[in-house]
């Protein structure tokens, strides 16, 4: 588990992180959303011992990362994929790694069987692709066999498979009861992987929660109703509290009830039924309205005028 307490760092004039606390527990998989330079990696790094806040706390099962006696064997990161001597084998880089933090050699060939590097296991980590890189950052953080993961953008320069291979390793991982910290932009991702989330913005703490209820309650939801007869149908769920919202020309949109207490009052007045289902914003959507004011620069539309040659 992880326990951020009111961290702040500062670098000169600029507070990029602010009295930020929030937990990861163990058995699930966290992600960490915030826009571009609301401190997200800042914040990563502090907890690996990498930057020193200003103030606040940071322990990972009840101690600091500085007190860990074999950091790797306990608490494992890719933050930066890239940070590889480029002269190294794969295999050479994690035995380095290995002998540094009393690990077994044998554990060596497994990770790297594990994301899919073995044939390749004696290159060059200097020519190895991006997505080759980033499939080596995920083996050095899992060559200890920790309980705690940190990842900063697993997926970046994956292919699709690799990103379905990452998302299913991931949840595998707090499946196994590990505490798993995932930072994305991918919003479509992490809808699919993030059992809870935590988000920030400018620094401090906007969300945290299960992605459920952050979806819901950042953007609301409803229960869309069609049948034959929705003038009965809109009366009959107001008279028990429903608020009722034209959805189309055909559709009810319902807030209040959820779709088993419609289901029941509808038959019990036998009123026919031809749709009932929630609806709810995507995890983009609703991380997109909560963000809008932490976002340190905005785009602007432009008119685009095209010449036809007439």
């Amino acid at each position: 588990m992880i326990k951020v307490t009111e961290l702040t760092k500062r670098y000169r004039d600029t507070v990029a992180v602010r009295e930020l606390s929030f937990e990861v527990p163990a058995g699930v998989v966290t992600g960490f959303l915030g826009p571009n330079g609301s401190g997200k990696s800042t914040t990563m790094r502090m907890i690996m011992g990498l930057d020193r806040p200003d103030h606040g706390s940071i322990t990972i099962n009840g101690r600091s990362y500085h007190d860990l006696a074999h950091p790797l064997r306990e608490v494992g990161a890719l933050l930066e994929a890239k940070a590889i001597h480029p002269g190294r084998s794969a295999y050479h880089h994690l035995q380095y790694l290995a002998e540094t933090n009393g690990i077994a050699r044998r554990r060596i060939d497994e990770v790297l069987d594990m994301v899919g590097l073995a044939e390749v296991a004696r290159r060059r980590v200097g020519k190895f692709s991006l997505g080759m890189g980033q499939r080596l950052g995920i083996a050095s953080a899992l060559l200890g066999d920790p309980g705690v993961l940190l990842f900063d953008e697993p997926v970046n320069g994956l292919d699709p498979e690799g990103i379905l291979w990452v998302r299913n390793l991931l949840k595998g991982l707090a499946a196994e009861g590990r505490s798993v910290f995932v930072s994305s932009h991918l919003m479509s991702e992490m809808a699919l992987t993030a059992d809870r989330l935590v988000v920030i913005g400018r620094g401090a703490l906007i969300s945290e929660g299960s992605v459920d209820d952050f979806i819901a309650d950042t953007t609301g939801s409803y229960v869309r109703v069609r049948g034959p007869r929705l003038d009965e149908i809109a009366r009959a769920l107001e008279s028990n509290g429903a608020s009722i919202e034209p959805d189309g020309d055909d559709a009810l949109a319902v807030s209040g009830l959820d779709i088993v207490e419609i289901g029941e009052i509808a038959g019990e007045r036998r009123l026919v039924l031809h749709e009932l289902s929630p609806q709810a914003a995507s995890l983009e959507e609703a991380f997109m309205s909560l963000t809008h004011d932490s976002v340190e620069y905005h785009g602007h539309a432009t008119d685009v005028v095209v010449a036809t040659g007439k």
